[in-house]
């Protein structure tokens, strides 16, 4: 029997931001490889290629960009749609296991997109088997796929006869698509083509549910739509309620979690961190205040679309950085959104120093880190940081 709502154990908001912490890896580093961490995280989102570089340095202990690409190459990591029916690098057992389940979040995303009218009219059972025909011959890029099937149904746009195949088939974006600092158009092929005789058996939705607690968690049934584009968590939540622990938050909602998953005391130390563009840290709940204030929301959330990277102070987003790179010189930029302390200050700029040197290409870079006011002890030619700018 459920408790009364007043008997719950409330959740502070500093309780909640250092939980999702933990499970982000973000309170310390962890010794985990690039698979392993990419399971635990629930995939990472994976529309731009470097973003999940950096998302896992800023997760694990002694991380290199080769280990991830090398991942992706042996097929054990991938990279395709899935949650919100948007780019993740998933594990081969997840992507197989998953995808199924989230073919509803691809067809009404799909349908809400302005490549409805052109498939209008059109039997999508047909183009769909031709579409997989095409590409069990060979890998062709979208736009290479388009043009094939508008050779048959002319006149349609070939671009949203891409689209319906994307939306249909799991599509693996074939290395080196999804490698660090890799732009060109990537070759799709069949998640099975691709994998061969690696299988998983199809995931149900409480399974679903227990990974996202597992990574995101405490979490109300809404944070678990946000993360996944599914609907119906409401049925699970309520099936699946006598193995998980339900706590209330300051707001009054109910916040469902594995029993024996971490929740740090509130005052544990948050280190200063610099978390990727579009990192699921900021994306995967539908109440964002446990990491980002709202005041700040406009600031990281761009009117284009954009995602951008995020400083974490005390556990909560306190800026935005970017990397700029001139001649030999590569650049943090930091935006901060509140004054910073010194020993803030100090923190993250040895975290941007350490992310240039993660993220340079070439021997001899000049490294520096801008929009705080300069140290007057320079260190070796890179710019310290006491107090915002």
């Amino acid at each position: 029997m459920a408790l009364p709502r007043a008997a719950r154990e409330i959740l502070s908001l500093r309780a909640l931001n250092r939980a999702t912490l933990a499970r982000q890896m973000l309170l310390a580093r962890r010794k985990l490889t690039a698979v392993q961490a990419v399971e635990r995280l629930a995939g990472l989102q994976a529309q731009a290629p470097n973003p999940p570089y950096i998302g896992l340095w800023s997760r694990l202990e002694g991380f290199e960009r080769d280990q991830l690409a090398e991942a992706m190459r042996r097929r054990r990591i991938v990279r395709l749609s899935t949650m919100r029916s948007t780019l993740h690098l998933m594990t081969a057992h997840d992507a197989l296991a998953w995808r199924p389940l989230l073919e509803p979040v691809h067809q009404r995303g799909l349908m809400g997109s302005n490549h409805k009218r052109a498939l209008e009219g059109l039997d999508r059972a047909a183009v769909v088997a031709a579409g997989r025909a095409l590409l069990g011959e060979k890998p062709r890029t979208s736009a290479e796929l388009g043009q094939a099937l508008g050779m048959r149904w002319k006149g349609r746009e070939t671009a949203s006869l891409a689209a319906l195949i994307r939306n249909n088939l799991p599509l693996v974006h074939l290395p080196p698509a999804g490698s660090w600092n890799s732009h060109q158009s990537a070759l799709l092929q069949p998640l099975g083509d691709w994998l061969g005789d690696v299988e998983a058996p199809p995931a149900t939705q409480d399974d679903l549910l227990l990974r996202y607690l597992a990574a995101f968690g405490p979490a109300t049934q809404a944070d678990a739509g946000a993360w996944s584009g599914l609907t119906g968590w409401k049925a699970v939540a309520e099936r699946l309620r006598p193995r998980l622990r339900v706590f209330v938050g300051e707001d009054g909602q109910e916040l469902f979690d594995l029993p024996r998953a971490p929740r740090p005391d509130p005052d544990t130390p948050a280190p200063p961190r610099l978390v990727a563009e579009w990192d699921n840290l900021l994306l995967a709940h539908a109440d964002r205040s446990r990491v980002l204030s709202e005041a700040h929301r406009a600031r990281v959330f761009t009117v284009n679309g954009i995602v951008r990277g995020t400083v974490l102070l005390d556990g909560f987003v306190a800026g935005v950085w970017k990397i700029e790179r001139a001649k030999n010189t590569a650049t943090v930029v930091l935006e901060p959104f509140t004054r910073w302390s010194k020993a803030d200050c100090l923190g993250v700029e040895e975290e941007a120093l350490k992310l240039l040197a993660f993220t340079s290409d070439g021997e001899g870079e000049h490294h520096a880190v801008r929009g705080l006011a300069p140290s007057p002890r320079g260190r070796g030619g890179k710019t310290g940081a006491l107090s915002p700018a």
